[in-house]
């Protein structure tokens, strides 16, 4: 196994320098493998050539755009890259045992023992072969794809709670891949095309029927989703975040459209949108014909809505109003943002032909999402929740609900990360000061930005500076709010939920805010 791809073991074998002493038997073996071996030829087709050196009839043993990854007969994509050209590794690639490469531009000298490919754009080059190599998986499963700023992890797992009835339901997102037979974890939200297809094709071969994803922005700009057929397409909302990135809101949201528009390729058979976000009302607009809309939403012009809504520390009570009916809804979640993501998760179900008063008798039995809302119990007189929201908009949706819950103190632990936009610090301050009674601000993932500059540029926003302290050990920042906190009071430690590591320049090291709180909790109740 290498990174989440099942290889054909006995096809790289066969591509291996061959041992000292094989025998004609071996020749023969490896001879029958190559005869069936998937060749380049069938996977790249003429009119996607710019330029070609060697033979389009050479057997393959897998696609790789890591040359770590190589293994003997490998194709290698060399990708473009913000910080670095994959064109400079296509050496350490083919030493590894890469027999073609793929890439924008043809080396000046090229090995005869491999076969160089030059394309327009080796990403669109990379789904499209991925899709072919893997037998097109995307056609067998029922993919729903969710994107937005905020919802996206909550969303497909209630999805695919809803969904994975008598069935299995695969999974792609930030805190895992589930690929039917086995679940590992995740190291990117939408990952690279070959990993997608990759893994849609395990789901497919473990008997899956239905597959979820969260599709980002990054995955859609970057042609990880290129090509893919979507059953079903969710639009959350669109908030300030990746303008390090986009540059402008616009920009941002002209990505997230492309999903719903054709311009990765395809169009979904449905999509599903939030008639509350300004954003998805242009969205709702602008859809093209052939693609079915469905609405979420309290908005009343939605087709699936929440009325009635009644919100409470523990839980939240509203009427389901959809086309085919009502039905009460006793929900575990608190907050109303949560209300939109149950919203958005029975309106995609709806849209895939299942019924809400079948489906959603199974609510209560949904175990939530790790680092969203994650209440921690360790027996201390106050309430801690661990949750992943690190925009300002995610931060005012979630401390304005529990500031109108909470009977004591609202408290907050958060950073900001580095090497990210810059310009929502100071919003993501302002936000925390509006609703919180005291808040320690901390390092979140530095990367390899210095923390004083992460610092000075979140005090731009300070409107209280008696109600925020800065605290650069992040540990330490959550010993003292634990300290600080009374019977009565709210905890909330934002910023990284599920995440088990912090990330600095050189190194990541372990840390998670659940396991730190528990561990100190533990260590100050055994103090006299």
């Amino acid at each position: 196994m290498i990174g989440y791809l099942t290889q054909n073991y006995s096809l790289i074998h066969a591509f291996a320098p061959r041992a000292a002493g094989s025998t004609r038997r071996d020749a023969q073996a490896r001879n029958r493998i190559f005869k069936m071996a998937p060749k380049l030829s069938d996977y790249v087709r003429d009119e996607e050539i710019v330029a070609v050196r060697g033979s389009l009839d050479r057997p393959i043993s897998g696609l790789v755009m890591d040359s770590r990854r190589v293994v003997p007969g490998t194709l290698f994509f060399a990708l473009p890259g913000l910080r670095t050209d994959g064109t400079s590794y296509i050496d350490e690639a083919v030493n590894r045992g890469a027999v073609a490469v793929i890439s924008s531009r043809l080396p000046i000298s090229t090995p005869a023992k491999v076969t160089f490919i030059q394309v327009a754009d080796p990403r669109a080059m990379l789904a499209r072969v991925a899709q072919r190599y893997y037998g097109f998986p995307d056609r067998d499963l029922s993919v729903v794809g969710v994107t937005g700023t905020n919802g996206k992890t909550t969303i497909t797992h209630l999805v695919r709670h809803f969904l994975n009835g008598d069935q299995k339901v695969g999974l792609l997102g930030t805190i895992s891949y589930d690929l039917g037979n086995r679940s590992v974890p995740s190291f990117k939200t939408t990952p690279e095309s070959v990993d997608i297809y990759g893994m849609l094709a395990q789901m497919r071969d473990a008997g899956c029927r239905q597959a979820v994803m969260e599709v980002s922005s990054h995955g859609i700009d970057q042609q990880r989703v290129l090509g893919l057929q979507f059953g079903a397409a969710v639009f959350t909302n669109l908030t300030r975040d990746h303008l390090d990135y986009h540059k402008t809101l616009d920009a941002y949201f002209e990505v997230k459209t492309r999903l719903f528009t054709g311009g990765i390729g395809t169009t979904p058979k449905v999509a599903v949108v939030n008639l509350d976000d300004p954003y998805g009302e242009k969205l709702a607009a602008i859809l093209p014909q052939g693609v079915k809309k469905v609405t979420y939403g309290e908005n009343p012009q939605a087709m699936v809505r929440a009325e009635e809504l009644v919100l409470g520390f523990k839980n939240t009570t509203f009427r389901l109003v959809w086309p085919g009916g009502t039905l009460a809804v006793d929900s575990p979640f608190i907050g109303r943002y949560n209300v939109s993501n149950l919203l958005a998760a029975i309106a995609t179900a709806w849209s895939l032909g299942r019924d809400p008063s079948v489906f959603l008798p199974r609510l209560p039995a949904f175990k939530g999402v790790p680092g969203r809302m994650e209440r921690i119990e360790e027996g201390q007189g106050f309430n801690v929740l661990v949750d992943y929201a690190h925009t300002d908009d995610a931060l005012r949706n979630a401390l304005q609900m529990l500031r109108a819950v909470t009977p004591g103190r609202l408290l907050v632990v958060f950073g900001c990360g580095g090497n990210r936009d810059r310009a929502k610090r100071p919003m993501m301050v302002r936000a925390v000061q509006e609703f919180a009674d005291f808040a320690f601000a901390t390092a979140d993932n530095p990367r390899s930005e210095a923390l004083p500059q992460i610092f000075a540029d979140m005090q731009a926003g300070v409107t209280a500076p008696d109600k925020i302290t800065w605290i650069d050990d992040r540990r330490r920042a959550i010993s003292l709010a634990l300290d600080a906190a009374k019977p009565g009071d709210c905890l909330l430690i934002a910023g990284k939920g599920h995440e088990s590591y912090q990330e600095f320049a050189d190194t990541i090291i372990p840390f998670d805010d659940r396991q730190v709180v528990r561990e100190l909790i533990g260590i100050k109740a055994l103090k006299p």
